[in-house]
């Protein structure tokens, strides 16, 4: 009985270490992307951010102290971060929906789930990615007119540009939306002092350095955007302004950097990140860095996040990362059909509708053991 009493304790001790675990993992997830899985009905109510009747910054899951006094001075801003946010998540899920790690989302206030605990290169893009979703979301918002404290850029004239064109139509306020996203987003980031050599340092320097990676990646890319003005079209004069380059266009900027991603370490003091192998270019502002190899994601593994491959969709005749050799990781890969029913042989009418066959097709679908 004796023996039989102090394994059950013993088993009770080690449940109560794994729920406090939990616990302590779970608050460690918590972030400021939840945002991005809010309605944006949640933000349009401007009663429920004054103070006294309904706090919604302290009920936002998510923000950190931080945050929560931007979003209380800055409300109005909340829904263009909220837009910004879901704008990485959305972003991330395009550019990795061919890997074995597709950027799920799980349904807690982490978004992404414990797999951003580790610091690998999918961290450092998820960082990135929602960074420059603040960017965009807070510029184009500007523009809009939707912000108290911005409106339309003020840039100055590109040196190159014709000097018989006019500049200064309403441009996408790039500068303010990069000033207030570097502020909001990294605030998180240094609200806690770290011990030399610690990991939350090495962890806190890695997303300061990815986060600025995505800003830039909106920042340093502005285009510029020209309307033709003149008799019957004949653009004898144009007016030009500032534009942001398409979020698409960041999201694969972004994923060419995930691909030559940095390894880094500590400086001597420990207090930097430096590369981790000398043969390899030094990171600039534009790479993205990581500390940790990325883990396993051929199997479902729930300390690490990962969701594994089974039942994953992929290209038996693809030799890249969508083929069924790569994404089913070895296993070998199930065959079926799939009937797809869609609109063809459209034909337009005079006046003025359109009418369409339905056609089925049946395919070949491939997804993994």
């Amino acid at each position: 009985m004796a023996g039989g009493s102090r394994r059950w304790r013993e088993l009770l001790m080690r449940l109560s270490l794994l729920f406090i675990a939990h616990v302590v993992h779970v608050i460690a997830l918590d972030t400021w992307w939840r945002l991005g899985m809010y309605s944006l009905d949640a933000f349009r109510n401007p009663q429920l951010y004054i103070l006294g009747a309904a706090p919604m910054c302290t009920q936002l899951k998510g923000l950190s102290v931080g945050q929560v006094k931007f979003c209380q001075v800055y409300h109005d801003h909340m829904p263009a971060i909220s837009r910004g946010a879901q704008m990485g998540i959305v972003e991330c899920q395009y550019q990795f929906r061919f890997r074995r790690w597709n950027c799920s989302t799980v349904d807690d206030s982490s978004v992404f789930g414990p797999v951003l605990n580790i610091a690998s290169r999918e961290a450092a893009f998820t960082h990135a990615v929602s960074a420059a979703g603040v960017v965009y979301a807070i510029s184009r918002s500007c523009r809009e007119g939707e912000l108290q404290s911005c409106g339309c850029s003020r840039a100055r004239r590109p040196k190159d540009l014709n000097r018989d064109w006019i500049w200064g139509g309403c441009g996408d306020n790039i500068e303010y939306g990069y000033r207030f996203a570097k502020a909001f987003v990294d605030v998180r980031e240094k609200e806690k002092n770290h011990p030399r050599h610690s990991r939350s340092l090495a962890r806190m320097l890695m997303n300061l350095h990815n986060n600025e990676a995505g800003r830039i990646a909106v920042y340093n890319y502005a285009k510029v955007a020209c309307k033709c003005h003149g008799v019957s079209g004949s653009c004898s004069l144009k007016t030009c302004w500032q534009q942001l380059p398409t979020f698409r266009e960041v999201g694969d900027r972004l994923k060419d950097r995930y691909d030559g991603a940095t390894e880094t370490k500590f400086n001597n003091r420990g207090t930097k990140l430096k590369r981790k192998n000398r043969r390899f270019n030094k990171p600039n502002k534009e790479d993205l860095i990581y500390l940790d190899d990325s883990p396993d994601y051929c199997t479902a593994n729930p300390e690490t996040g990962s969701l594994g491959t089974v039942g994953r969709e992929c290209n038996r005749s693809s030799q890249g990362m969508d083929g069924c050799t790569l994404m089913c990781c070895g296993r070998g890969y199930n065959t079926f059909k799939r009937k797809l029913v869609e609109r063809c042989h459209c034909k337009f009418y005079w006046c003025c509708y359109v009418r369409c066959k339905t056609c089925e097709r049946v395919l070949d679908v491939q997804t993994c053991k």
